[in-house]
């Protein structure tokens, strides 16, 4: 049986306003985060873990209050990928999210009322932004990044804009940018949302909320979190009971999607839905620096770079993007494909093949 270890959200304050992208300035950001393991007196040892779209700052353990441990937790502890013996781990919220860190359904000062549509636009960039805010709290200079998914963007972002303290950065399941296909998926997630009879304008926070079109935006996505073979496996063609000759559920895999999407309206923010997925939309280093070479050329981080076969949201391709130009402009960078048949979500459930891996990269 589990011995579980037991971790706290805790929120960062800031005092000093931050730009964004988009021209604006937000004021009173807080930054919801928790750490793992312990900071050696050089502040050296520090592993940045960034979550992926709907994660949150809890990362690994349990909560007093919660039977699930953290979204990484298998990646997370002694003798883990990220060990907490060696190393000391931080994972943060982002800007925009609704799990502590200021986002959209945070009050704002000036009308003591959440922010809801006038939440400025927030980008990829803005993100990290803050995210360096809280690696300097903690007095920080040499800093390794991982992340999965958006994650990884993230962490892409950091050796771009950061080349000084990143040393190392793992990007799994990740790209430089979304491709068409990609865009397409989260233009319907969010048309799903802003259509809802309840969306009023985002202003639903003492109303009744857009559940139906979150709902909706979270099937849809996970639809591209699994793959073909994943979806066959799982489900088949198989009846949830007996087929009704109606329109209701009739498939095991209508069943997982409308649990899907149940579940999740429960703990998410639609307009953190949609601030989230066009900050991705955004994000694009080789549109910003002319190419990705020019992006990275002043980086000193060695990569690790993960791609799995069956992920059809951000393939392997994409991810030799990146290698391809890291290895043009001689970077140290180390690349690996893994087998799976997991689909996008692969890097939250193929634990024992990453953790090999990435404990070869930390030691090397």
């Amino acid at each position: 049986m589990e011995n579980k270890i037991y971790s706290e959200t805790l929120i960062l304050k800031l005092k000093e306003p931050l730009k964004l992208k988009c021209g604006k300035t937000l004021n009173n950001i807080e930054i919801a985060y928790e750490t793992y393991g312990k900071l050696n007196e050089n502040k050296d040892n520090a592993i940045l873990v960034l979550h992926a779209l709907t994660g949150d700052a809890h990362a690994a353990y349990y909560h007093k209050d919660s039977k699930k441990p953290g979204w990484w937790n298998d990646m997370i502890g002694e003798n883990k990928a990220f060990d907490t013996s060696k190393y000391f781990i931080i994972s943060s919220n982002i800007l925009g999210g609704c799990k502590g860190t200021t986002g959209p359904s945070s009050i704002n000062p000036e009308t003591n009322k959440p922010y809801a549509l006038d939440f400025p636009v927030i980008t990829v960039e803005d993100m990290v932004n803050v995210q360096k805010r809280l690696i300097d709290f903690f007095g920080i200079k040499k800093l390794i990044v991982a992340g999965g998914s958006m994650g990884g963007m993230q962490a892409l972002e950091w050796s771009i804009k950061f080349p000084d303290i990143v040393e190392k950065t793992i990007i799994i399941a990740s790209s430089a940018r979304l491709n068409a296909q990609s865009i397409a998926f989260n233009a319907v997630m969010r048309n799903a949302i802003l259509t809802d009879v309840n969306f009023n304008n985002g202003n639903y926070y003492d109303k009744k909320h857009p559940e139906s079109g979150l709902a909706i935006a979270r099937m849809i996505g996970h639809i591209t979190y699994l793959c073909e073979e994943a979806m066959i496996k799982k489900f088949g063609r198989e009846f949830k009971d007996k087929p009704n000759f109606d329109f209701g559920i009739d498939f095991q895999v209508e069943s997982y999607l409308e649990h899907q999407g149940q579940i999740f309206v429960d703990r998410f923010d639609a307009n953190s839905y949609l601030y989230i997925t066009k900050a991705l939309d955004y994000y694009d280093p080789i549109k910003e620096y002319g190419s990705l070479e020019n992006a990275l050329k002043d980086t000193k981080s060695k990569f690790l770079i993960i791609s799995f076969s069956t992920d059809w949201l951000f393939t392997t391709k994409q991810a030799k993007q990146m290698v391809n130009a890291l290895v043009k402009i001689n970077k140290d960078v180390s690349f690996v494909e893994l087998e799976s048949k997991c689909g996008h979500d692969a890097f939250l459930l193929e634990f024992d093949k990453q953790t090999k891996i990435i404990k070869s990269f930390l030691r090397g």
